[in-house]
């Protein structure tokens, strides 16, 4: 590593790369070239900045698996010369594509920021500035020539969090993401304070590994009291459906109707693995505690422990794109790749 820390930060588009004019009031994307005039304070941290502008700032809300490879690839360009990443991304699917990303990078001993903002970067009142100097800060952090940092995270109002623990939590207030079941990794206050043990360790001497999430036919489907048979038996029946992910009622109960437990039994047998996730905003799928997951815990559904619905669709997604898994999905989707899930 260099001595003076080397971050490249990747603009991919988002609110925190809008400028409004305030003679017409429209929205115009910010020249992250010139990012040290607009945000002076850079000058104050102690490490040099690179940036790169996808060509065509994209809106998050039309985010894909392409999107994601050209992050992962700009990454991947830059690894050797970079001592950290800063990715500025849309909020609104920010936890989809970090997540993706943390599956899609193997062996990572190299810190990756996402971080966007609720306000344009020129408002008066912006959470952009705060959130992009902080987030390239923790991407320079080193203790011991080493950085503080070796996984992907997201960065948003004074906290720092592992990035597939997350989801969006508010479209109104500058704290717009939390972490349910996993313990905030650092917090920015007076000081920057890093909870050391939360954090996944340096792998710096195995093999970086960088893989493509290619496009899958994954559905993810939410239970709710009157979801009827038809509904179900048309979305099971999708053509070439490759897995299926099931937010179910507290710690992973559904409905112990026949018709809904044939559907699943019938989707398993066609070799669908289907995944039992709870939709409560935090806790976690323990099947068999409950006779209402009993019948899905002996059928074979896929434990999803605590996992966020953004993690889940991303590593299924990733698994698929991996020929040589085959038929380990369920034991490799219950084992922790990226700090994704508990232990329990």
């Amino acid at each position: 590593m260099s001595k003076i820390p080397h971050i490249l930060i990747i603009y991919t588009g988002g609110t925190i790369g809008m400028m409004k004019d305030y003679k017409t009031n429209v929205l115009r994307s910010f020249d992250f070239k010139h990012i040290y005039n607009s945000i002076p304070e850079l000058n104050h941290l102690d490490c040099s900045l690179e940036t790169i502008s996808f060509e065509q700032p994209i809106d998050s809300s039309n985010i894909n698996p392409s999107h994601w490879d050209s992050i992962a690839t700009t990454i991947q360009s830059h690894y050797h010369k970079a001592d950290g990443f800063v990715v500025l991304h849309g909020s609104d699917t920010m936890s989809y594509t970090a997540s993706a990303i943390s599956f899609m990078i193997e062996n990572l001993d190299k810190p990756i920021i996402f971080t966007g903002s609720q306000l344009p970067i020129g408002d008066l009142r912006t959470d952009a500035k705060e959130n992009m100097i902080t987030a390239i800060e923790i991407a320079a952090a080193q203790k011991n020539g080493k950085p503080r940092i070796a996984e992907v995270c997201i960065y948003f109002e004074y906290k720092l969090y592992r990035a597939n623990r997350t989801t969006k939590i508010s479209a109104a207030q500058f704290q717009a993401f939390d972490s349910p079941n996993y313990p905030i990794l650092a917090e920015s206050g007076v000081e920057l304070k890093f909870h050391e043990h939360t954090l996944l360790p340096l792998k710096s001497s195995k093999e970086l590994i960088f893989r493509k999430i290619l496009p899958q036919n994954v559905l993810l489907i939410k239970l709710f009291p009157g979801i009827t048979e038809a509904v179900l038996h048309h979305m099971f029946q999708m053509p070439e459906l490759k897995g299926v992910i099931l937010e179910t009622y507290g710690s992973g109960n559904a409905p112990t109707e026949q018709w809904f437990l044939e559907i699943l039994r019938n989707t398993l047998k066609k070799g669908i693995p289907i995944v039992d996730i709870t939709q409560c905003f935090a806790g976690s799928v323990v099947l068999g505690k409950y006779e209402t997951s009993l019948e899905l815990l002996e059928m074979g559904l896929i434990d999803g422990k605590d996992i966020t619905t953004e993690a889940a669709v991303t590593k299924l997604m990733y698994l698929f794109s991996i020929p040589e898994i085959g038929g380990r999905i369920k034991d490799l989707f219950e084992t922790s790749l990226r700090g994704e899930i508990g232990n329990t």
